[in-house]
């Protein structure tokens, strides 16, 4: 039985001995790093909530910049572009500019057989042409050609043609090709 109670004990020395090794081990060398990666670990956890909240503001930032943007794309296409349903008014529109010119013998047709032509590779707008025909002196053609060109919607004018005048009276015979960009009448979706 002493034998048992040497072996015993040598035993357990052994194991505090390893014990007292392992806990001072463990102390200087796993301790510190533990510590070291829960720090890391932290510091982890803030820099991805920080880059996540950065996203998604940028990602809000660029719907808000891609909105303003496409808002004042329509705003530039408005320009130059009319509606469908407007493309009726704007003969008035210029026959009102006409009055307020005082040219004469003021006549508009259009080019076109049908009200607008098509313009290949565009599936959103068409092109309507019209005709002006009138009678004016040179400073009053000159201000009614400033006044079109300055419509808005944009009214091209893509030639023009003044000869004399058929009539006595003093002035000029002019011919005026234009052309407006008309937005397609769409489909109503059921």
């Amino acid at each position: 039985m002493k034998a048992y109670k040497k072996y015993f004990s040598t035993v357990a020395l052994i194991w505090a001995g390893c014990f007292t090794v392992f806990f001072f081990g463990y102390l200087l060398f796993l301790a510190p790093q533990y510590s070291s990666k829960k720090l890391i670990e932290n510091k982890l956890s803030d820099r991805r909530q920080r880059h996540e909240s950065i996203t998604k503001v940028a990602q809000e930032e660029n719907k808000i910049r891609a909105k303003e943007e496409i808002e004042r794309l329509r705003g530039r296409l408005n320009d130059f572009v009319i509606d469908f349903e407007d493309s009726a008014n704007l003969t008035f529109d210029i026959s009102q500019i006409a009055g307020d010119k005082k040219v004469t013998a003021f006549s508009i047709k259009s080019k076109d057989t049908g009200a607008v032509s098509p313009i290949p590779n565009c599936e959103y707008i068409c092109e309507s042409r019209i005709e002006i025909s009138f009678t004016a002196g040179f400073n009053q053609f000159a201000t009614f050609l400033n006044a079109l060109e300055r419509h808005h919607p944009v009214i091209f004018v893509d030639s023009f043609a003044i000869g004399r005048s058929r009539q006595e009276e003093s002035g000029c015979q002019a011919t005026l090709s234009v052309a407006m960009f008309v937005k397609k009448q769409q489909e109503q979706e059921l």
